[in-house]
């Protein structure tokens, strides 16, 4: 997830491309391009007058910039060798092919397994120090970088496998680059006039109060395949060489952040997206076109604050916010308080507003003060909306109250009912007595929106991620809805408490995953036929790997790892794009 707000907020080569394959089979169809041929530059010619307004531009331009070389000083955030593999690497430069132990299922489908996750530029995320305080960079911001596994099958029913990695060649990764040094002022956490400061002469010296780090995510819409962080558009990525190709703001039509987690509609497949800011509108909805070549409808939902959501859930009819106290504010900052604060004090509710409605045909629960960046699924289920989600009682970012009891600040499942006729709320922590931590879930594509059986999330271990901001994941869970099990209440010792059944797929010591994603089996009878794929990284010996995990068989080994040729750092999520490479 990442956390950069812009201007707005203050005013492999594998040869053989695929052919078409039809939505229904969840194969996208890419055209082919041919290689990349060289740029020829031109030189411009000298013009015969001096431009007086340029000129002046340029000037300014160097004073600013001897202003912050001045006064600010960059200084390198350390990492603990606990935090080894959150470091940065350097891009590959071309497709490796990678070893394979175990066998990868005859029925598992072609395609290209991505992750987006940060990878910061010039060695770390950085702090500065200057007359006006201390900004810093947060765990979450680091410039994304696109890692991906393709996955070809051959018609004798062997398997290549090639791995890439690439940065997101955003606006301002490329500005830094050019200038090569670090150029943004840190502008989320700190000493308030140091962040004000940083907002205002990052605002003049490039027209943007921070970076456009696209680190987040990686989705598909109409066959396209995007990287988002919801600071910024969506970024059009080739799935094939991971180039940036261009912003995506839908033909012009969407002109604000855009979340990291839109989703699409069941039964349409419309695309539906919130773009939220730190001024007013606060938050708004937008439902793209299937063909994502239209915005069919946006409106502001006239929220009076700027919750910090970093998903949107949709049923068959409604779309579902969450509105809780994890908040942008520019005025607290003004006052001397923190840009982004979590304030359990604060209300929090769930909102659920039909697919093209607006502000006051939203229905809003109040709930139970919490923090839910990831939201499992939503469904309608007779009169009521359920919601599932990872809930926590503190907040990662910008980091959780150093006064929060033990491990407040990460999340487990969770379950809201929303009776639309009676305004009733029913809540539930789905995992009973057991303190088990979880986060990035994942569903079966095809049941988003819908009432499904199985979810998958990724295990905190929390001995392993002792600084209060980075968890580390030690594991995966199967979430088994329509099962119960039955433990003992911690708080009475005679009471039973139910919850549901979950199994897990524990990975060895020192050893931990990220961007795991649910892959879908071909033909699959079932809604947990299919695999999860996830990069695994052990700590001990510095290896990374992607490994795939037979979903009926969970708690059983891996059926296939596959070894990365260097070091794969943790990231955010990731997603498994079905392409078919086949002539």
């Amino acid at each position: 997830m990442a956390i950069s707000y812009n201007a707005s907020l203050v005013n492999c080569s594998i040869q053989k491309r695929p052919s078409y394959v039809s939505d229904n089979s969840r194969h996208y169809h890419i055209p082919v391009s041919s290689v990349f041929k060289p740029i020829t530059r031109t030189v411009p010619e000298v013009p015969l007058q001096i431009d007086v307004p340029k000129t002046m531009k340029n000037t300014a331009a160097k004073l600013l910039d001897s202003f912050v070389d001045s006064f600010f000083e960059f200084i390198d955030k350390p990492l603990l060798p606990s935090q080894s593999n959150f470091a940065p690497v350097e891009e590959l430069g071309e497709a490796i092919l990678v070893h394979i132990q175990g066998r990868i299922p005859d029925d598992f489908p072609e395609g290209v397994y991505i992750r987006n996750g940060p990878n910061p530029l010039f060695g770390g995320l950085k702090s500065t120090n200057s007359i006006f305080g201390r900004s810093s960079h947060i765990w979450v911001e680091g410039e994304g970088m696109l890692h991906a596994l393709y996955l070809k099958k051959s018609s004798h029913g062997s398997w290549t496998v090639l791995y890439n990695n690439k940065q997101v060649e955003t606006e301002t990764l490329n500005l830094e680059k050019q200038r090569n040094k670090p150029s943004f002022l840190p502008a989320i956490e700190g000493d308030s006039p140091a962040i004000l400061f940083a907002y205002l002469l990052n605002w003049l010296r490039f027209g943007k109060v921070n970076k456009y780090i696209s680190n987040t995510n990686v989705f598909e819409h109409s066959g396209k395949f995007y990287s988002a962080a919801e600071s910024h558009f969506p970024q059009e990525i080739d799935i094939f060489t991971l180039k940036t190709l261009n912003n995506w703001d839908v033909n012009g039509t969407w002109n604000r952040p855009f979340t990291s987690h839109p989703k699409k509609a069941p039964g349409t497949g419309e695309l539906v997206t919130l773009g939220v800011a730190a001024t007013k509108p606060f938050a708004v909805v937008g439902i793209i076109s299937a063909d994502g070549k239209k915005l069919v409808h946006k409106v502001d939902l006239k929220l009076s604050r700027c919750s910090l959501c970093h998903d949107i859930g949709v049923t068959q009819g409604y779309n579902v916010i969450m509105d809780f106290p994890l908040t942008i504010d520019l005025y607290r900052l003004l006052r001397g308080g923190p840009l982004i604060k979590y304030n359990k004090q604060e209300y929090a509710r769930i909102g659920v507003m039909p697919r093209y409605g607006n502000a006051n045909s939203v229905k809003w629960f109040e709930v139970e003060p919490n923090c839910t960046f990831h939201i499992i699924n939503s469904f309608e289920d007779g009169h009521e909306v359920v919601v599932r989600g990872c809930r926590s009682l503190d907040s990662l970012i910008p980091g959780p109250d150093p006064s929060s009891n033990e491990f407040e600040w990460l999340s487990r499942c969770y379950e809201w009912r929303l009776n639309m006729l009676t305004g009733e709320v029913k809540e539930k922590d789905l995992g009973g007595a057991k303190l088990v931590y979880m986060d990035f879930p994942m569903v079966n594509e095809n049941f988003i929106g819908v009432k499904n059986r199985y979810a998958y999330t990724q295990v905190v271990d929390p001995m392993a991620s002792p600084i209060r901001d980075v968890p580390k994941y030690g594991g995966l869970a199967k979430l088994y809805f329509e099962e119960s099990s039955a433990e003992f209440s911690m708080r009475d010792k005679d009471q039973l408490e139910e919850h549901i059944r979950v199994e897990y797929h524990m990975f060895e010591k020192n050893t931990f995953c990220s961007g795991a994603a649910f892959v879908p089996k071909d033909g699959g009878l079932e809604e947990d036929d299919g695999w999860i794929i996830t990069f695994v990284h052990n700590e001990d010996t510095n290896i990374s790997q992607v490994q795939i995990i037979d979903t009926k068989k969970f708690s059983g080994e891996a059926v296939a790892k596959i070894t990365m040729p260097r070091r794969v750092p943790y990231g955010f999520h990731g997603a498994f794009m079905p392409i078919s490479f086949q002539p």
